[in-house]
């Protein structure tokens, strides 16, 4: 049961219409969850202005006082939280009688009268407890038009605005007060809310929660996987009682939120590795069967070929590791398969056999094996100068065949000094025959990108500077390999 308070604005056939106070008692029975049937009591006050008094209006106002009684519907949405939002229609009779500025009554007209009244409108209880609501409602009623003493047969009415409390009295264990699929006496035992069906916002009401799926009615996520029972049920088709439905090391809320794999699917991409060894062990792609793009699925680099399936070129030979295994038959884990000194990417691009190492340095030319260093023996200057000797064309040559034979290797040519002199004096020296030895190289096609060099003076000596021997073994060109 309820009461409020409020007001109606008259809209009538006089001129000026006029705020006039209004209350009301309701009793309501529910029905089912959604409707329930009620019976409304009211005092309603409609007041309106006539501007020119006239023999029929002898006040400047007209007041209505009315006493109604009606029979109402009501219908009630779903409810939000302590919300509970409704619309409301129905039918009775009000007794009136009509006043006028002077207190008079038309005619000596004293006796009450009496005329329909159909009220609707909307309204919303907000419930700060289980049994008492603040409720507001607005709504219009339709009544005879001739209630303002016009002679207008047409219907009037007036728009109302009320506000006040209700009361909700009794309800039984038995009862499902929110429809959930649970009674309000397994509700209390839950500790579940007897009049919200979905208490925790899951999206599954509590009474599917508890005989359906098994799932918590008071835990958004009952097990932990980051995503909800509900969505888990409508959504994914996940176990919303299983951390991880598929099994594969990955909880189904990171398979569908962070790694956008399948969470009824241990092994996404069909690769044979499980999402979760491909996340965790393998650091591979799940959505990839080959995740470096290398012509091996994950699989086969990580359990036949142990090679490292986030790495095209596991051995940075320059193959790529399914064309090692498939192609070349080399080994994808070593750069130079056959030992020669020579990668298997360099024997491929020119044209050897990566299996054969006979075959890494041909006849006449200098083993430029990468990390390695080697002293161009026979290269010699002029005394003291940068200037190379006739008798150094030998050697140049041979350097100059190694390098057009070996084209992706880039070297340092370094230059070194005996002990004689200022040490500053001899680096500097050292950097000239290093920079001339470069030059003659470039000026034959040598890439000049593929050579850098470097004046070390007298340091690294490979001989005593004490003999003449010595010294003139110290006073050399070396090729650092890179």
């Amino acid at each position: 049961m309820g009461f409020g308070i409020g007001t109606n604005l008259f809209l009538s056939d006089l001129d000026i219409q006029r705020v006039a106070p209004a209350g009301e008692l309701s009793l309501r029975y529910g029905i089912t969850q959604a409707v329930s049937l009620g019976l409304a009591l009211g005092y309603d006050e409609l007041k309106a202005v006539q501007r020119t008094p006239t023999l029929q209006w002898p006040g400047d106002y007209q007041l209505v006082r009315g006493y109604d009684a009606a029979v109402m519907v009501y219908v009630h949405f779903l409810t939000l939280k302590n919300l509970s939002p409704f619309c409301y229609a129905g039918g009775g009779l009000m007794a009136y009688k009509t006043l006028f500025g002077d207190g008079t009554t038309l005619r000596g007209d004293d006796k009450l009268n009496s005329t329909y009244i159909f009220p609707l409108g909307l309204g919303c209880e907000w419930y700060f407890s289980r049994e008492i609501a603040l409720s507001g409602k607005i709504g219009y009623s339709f009544v005879n038009g001739l209630v303002d003493k016009t002679g207008n047969g047409g219907p009037d009415g007036f728009a109302s605005a009320r506000i006040g409390l209700s009361f909700s009295l009794g309800s039984s264990d038995l009862d499902d007060d929110d429809g959930d699929g649970l009674t309000n006496g397994q509700e209390k035992r839950l500790g579940t809310d007897q009049e919200i069906p979905d208490t925790d916002g899951d999206r599954l009401k509590d009474g599917e929660e508890v005989k359906r799926y098994l799932t918590n009615p008071l835990v958004v996520d009952t097990d932990g996987d980051g995503l909800g029972d509900g969505e888990e049920v409508f959504v994914h088709r996940t176990d919303p009682t299983k951390f991880d439905t598929d099994g594969d090391g990955l909880s189904d809320g990171e398979e569908e939120l962070k790694y956008k794999t399948a969470p009824l699917k241990p092994d996404t991409d069909g690769d044979g590795l499980t999402d979760g060894e491909e996340v965790y062990r393998t650091k591979t792609d799940p959505l990839r069967i080959d995740s470096d793009s290398d012509g091996l699925s994950d699989w086969d680099e990580s359990r036949v070929n142990k090679t490292n399936p986030i790495v095209a070129d596991t051995d940075g030979d320059g193959l790529r590791d399914g064309d090692e295994v498939k192609l070349y038959k080399t080994d994808p884990l070593r750069a130079d398969t056959d030992r020669g000194g020579v990668n298997d990417g360099i024997e491929v691009q020119r044209g050897t056999n990566p299996l054969d190492p006979n075959d890494d340095f041909p006849r006449g030319t200098l083993p430029l094996e990468r990390g390695k260093s080697l002293i161009l023996e026979g290269v010699s200057f002029e005394g003291g100068t940068a200037i190379l000797t006739r008798d150094s064309e030998k050697a140049l040559q041979t350097a100059l065949r190694s390098l057009s034979a070996i084209p992706y290797v880039k070297v340092e040519i370094a230059g070194y000094t005996d002990g004689v002199g200022e040490p500053a004096t001899n680096e500097s020296l050292s950097l000239r025959r290093a920079e001339a030895v470069r030059q003659w190289l470039v000026v034959r096609g040598i890439d000049p990108l593929r050579l850098t060099t470097a004046g070390y003076g007298a340091r690294s000596p490979i001989a005593t500077n004490i003999t003449a021997e010595g010294r003139a073994r110290n006073r050399r060109i070396e090729f650092h390999v890179k």
